[in-house]
């Protein structure tokens, strides 16, 4: 009249847990590569370069080379 109890299938379980472990790989992967380039664009910031006006400004106001003087 009873019935066995069931066996537990551990293989639903073992692969939930590696599904887990491979998202969290990815996830460790990605904070590191982001990590890394705010790092390295912190180090490596490029030169404050003259605006464009400020460029044609600075052009306008020297005389050419060969112009008399």
């Amino acid at each position: 009249m009873n019935k066995p109890p069931r066996k537990k299938n551990p293989t639903i379980g073992i692969a939930i847990f590696i599904v887990v472990a491979v998202l969290l790989v990815i996830a460790t992967l990605f904070y590191n590569a982001i990590t890394e380039k705010r790092e390295f664009d912190s180090e490596n910031a490029p030169a404050p370069t003259i605006s464009s006006d400020a460029a044609a400004a600075a052009t306008a106001a020297k005389p050419a080379s060969g112009a008399a003087q």
